[in-house]
């Protein structure tokens, strides 16, 4: 199989740790080629730290026009809304990280619509080929997302919030509601939900709730689904991606994992 070239927008803690996993050969049959961050620096900065002689831009017009296959998008809900839908129209594929931004119905449709194709990994949850074996016969879906105070940092819900993270002494759930609305408030946490939301019922049925534990020192998500098909409980305890407490470990691992399937001829389990 012919080595898939590959392309990241964003060079923080996920982009970063999937260009040192493809320099470092973990990823077979995938080659890095191009790199890009709107931040002035950072493209370049990540670069040094490689061993792979790839492009570094900060102009994304220079960046599309290197000659990938497929790009995986690491950065924000932003810029999936700015760029996923020229890096389609280039005809490249498209893996996205920021799931959230596909809770937009409209972007997600014209996403649908473009040439290439979309690859969506599972992140820092479990269970998703369980959900989407059974989304005909669920009749509830609930993700419970514990976090750290520190981890829920900067995120807009608390901008109209009375809530102040630095007053939470004890286990507090901060928010429940649809995910649509979730993934909106708290862009840089709650991406299993916008997974969780197309693999189940969708961003309207799906139920978040999220709980702000001072005493958590882990990432931890629990699904529990309910339909005809019976009952099921997924939970998980993520350590913290190095440098940076809004991410589970996991979602990076994931994404690697994800651009090996996409890129290895070999067997395949799941989906």
């Amino acid at each position: 199989m012919t080595a898939k070239k590959v392309g990241i927008i964003g060079c923080g803690t996920i982009g970063g740790q999937l260009a040192l996993a493809v320099d470092a050969g973990s990823v077979k049959n995938a080659t890095l080629v191009s790199l890009f961050d709107v931040v002035q620096g950072s493209a370049q900065s990540l670069k040094q730290k490689l061993r792979t002689d790839v492009s570094a831009h900060d102009d994304f017009e220079k960046f599309i026009a290197t000659d990938c296959d497929i790009i995986v998008e690491a950065a924000s809900q932003d810029a999936v809304r700015k760029f996923a839908g020229r890096v389609l129209e280039s005809g490249k594929d498209l893996m996205v990280m920021s799931v959230g931004a596909l809770a937009d119905g409209a972007l997600r449709l014209a996403l649908q619509e473009a040439k290439g194709r979309i690859y969506v990994p599972t992140g820092a949850i479990a269970g998703i080929d369980a959900v989407r074996a059974v989304r005909h016969l669920l009749e509830s879906v609930t993700l419970t997302t514990t976090k750290s105070p520190k981890a829920l940092a900067g995120a807009p819900f608390f901008q109209a919030s009375r809530i102040k993270l630095d007053e939470i002494k004890e286990k507090t759930t901060v928010y429940e509601g649809p995910a649509s609305e979730a993934v909106r408030m708290f862009p840089a946490n709650v991406n299993v939900a916008a997974v969780l939301s197309l693999a189940g019922m969708g961003f309207e049925k799906t139920t978040v709730r999220i709980v702000a534990d001072p005493a958590a020192s882990t990432n931890q998500h629990e699904i529990t689904a309910r339909g005809s098909f019976g009952e099921f409980r997924f939970a998980v305890s993520n350590a913290p991606s190095p440098g940076n407490p809004k991410t589970s470990y996991l979602a990076v691992l994931s994404a690697i994992e994800c651009l090996r399937s996409i890129c290895d001829d070999g067997m395949k389990i799941g989906s």
